[in-house]
């Protein structure tokens, strides 16, 4: 019998109790702490979460942050047994950057958000709780504006990129653009294959696969010209349709989401129709999880990826709550590591 596998590291992301949470609300943001304190404890059959994955803004953490905050933060972190794996870049207008299609400013302040998440990734090396990860990014605007001038609009999106590229490399890091629905120039299969081909920097710049998002790509969603799946599709169409875009996307794919979608569109703020994702035992999951990433867990080490992270967004307080939610995740991420993983 073969060793059991120890790579992909299996993390859980810390975003869920921030995306789409509200002060004031009955789903107010639930504190980095809290997040920590429920993935550290979530275990099945004595394995344990390996690490997270953290979003770069308040009130998880400062972007802005001194060296001496960060490096009590990585404490902590390393304190619950954990290491820390990619970074989400505060990108977004309201945060620290702007739209990678706007004007010069925009664009200026969407290097500065890679920056400052590059300082931060540094300090987090510096201190041993990070050894491996990615910084995310997207284009920081909607769909919508980018139809005006689809091949003007990705071509400014791509200067933008390879500007965040310049100072990503100069940090040794490398950025994966998340590929979903709600972001300009990245809405489909098609439009997010431009756009890394227009930035052609493939050392530098990759993708970030999500099982949900991705899962939407194929129904077409926000971009009906690329859709895959028809109505009705049965398991040999959609074979056909994941096959088609995974060997498209999956060479350039650096960083990777497990998650579960229902086949149906949820937006929150500024979101233009985003992916649903869903706990990962719901009845109503279009995916076959643990099969599905195999398609793109194909070649993963010879990509560079040491770690998964599973992705709930938008998860009702009251279930993010549950120690039993991470449990089930925990399960589900170790099943993906037996079927996909290896060992260094």
């Amino acid at each position: 019998m073969s060793p059991a596998s120890t790579y992909p590291k299996l993390h859980n992301a810390m975003w869920p109790g921030l995306v789409g949470k509200e002060d004031g609300t009955d789903h107010p943001p639930i504190s980095l702490d809290r997040m920590l304190d429920l993935t550290a404890a979530a275990e099945v059959d004595g394995k344990r979460f390996d690490g997270v994955d953290l979003f770069l803004f308040h009130p998880h953490t400062d972007p802005d942050a001194s060296d001496a905050d960060l490096l009590a933060m990585a404490d902590k972190i390393a304190a619950r047994g954990l290491k820390v794996g990619s970074l989400v870049a505060p990108v977004w207008p309201g945060t620290v950057g702007a739209s990678a299609m706007g004007s010069a400013e925009d664009r200026k302040k969407f290097v500065l958000a890679v920056e400052k998440a590059c300082r931060i990734g540094a300090v987090l090396r510096k201190h041993g709780v990070r050894e491996y990860g990615v910084i995310r990014i997207d284009s920081a605007t909607g769909p919508h504006d980018w139809t005006a001038d689809p091949s003007g609009n990705t071509k400014k999106i791509a200067e933008t990129f390879r500007e965040a590229a310049k100072v990503a490399a100069a940090h040794g890091e490398r950025l994966a653009a998340e590929g979903e629905i709600c972001w300009a120039g990245m809405h489909s299969w098609r439009n997010m294959l431009d756009l890394l081909e227009a930035v052609g920097m493939p050392e530098t710049v990759g993708f970030q696969a999500d099982l949900a998002h991705t899962y939407l790509y194929l129904l077409g969603y926000n971009a009906e010209e690329h859709r895959l799946l028809q109505p009705g599709y049965d398991a040999a169409a959609f074979a056909a349709a994941y096959t088609r875009m995974t060997d498209s996307l999956r060479p350039w794919t650096i960083d990777f989401h497990v998650a579960q979608n229902d086949g149906t569109v949820h937006g929150t703020g500024s979101h233009d129709k985003t992916g649903r994702h869903c706990p990962a035992d719901d009845p109503n999951g279009k995916l076959d999880i643990v099969a599905a990433s195999g398609y793109w867990l194909k070649d993963a080490a010879q990509r560079g990826i040491r770690h998964i992270c599973w992705d709930g967004c938008m998860f009702p307080n009251a279930m993010l709550e549950r120690q039993e939610t991470w449990n089930t995740i925990l399960r589900v991420m170790l099943q993906v590591r037996d079927a996909h993983g290896w060992n260094a």
